[in-house]
């Protein structure tokens, strides 16, 4: 199978986590979405309350510029171990 480019991968997750928050409906705190994260997308518990606060502390912007970062650093993995 062909690996996806970054931009695929992106494009991707967001159709998929996209869908998360649509079923989500007016219960879009927290705790339903860190649920969510780790029984349809395989998130650890530490991994989506990472994904979730990462998000909505700093936004699409700056994390768009830290992964355009990484992308030129060819850091596919950090080293949080998430």
């Amino acid at each position: 199978m062909e690996s996806l480019s970054t931009a695929e991968h992106v494009e991707h997750l967001t159709g998929e986590y996209r869908e998360l928050v649509a079923e989500l409906g007016d219960a879009q705190g927290n705790s339903k979405l860190r649920e969510l994260l780790v029984l349809r997308s395989d998130w650890t518990k530490e991994g989506a309350a990472t994904v979730v606060r990462l998000s909505r502390r700093y936004g699409s912007f700056v994390l768009a510029n830290a992964l355009a970062l990484a992308e030129a650093l060819d850091i596919e993995d950090g080293d949080c171990g998430l």
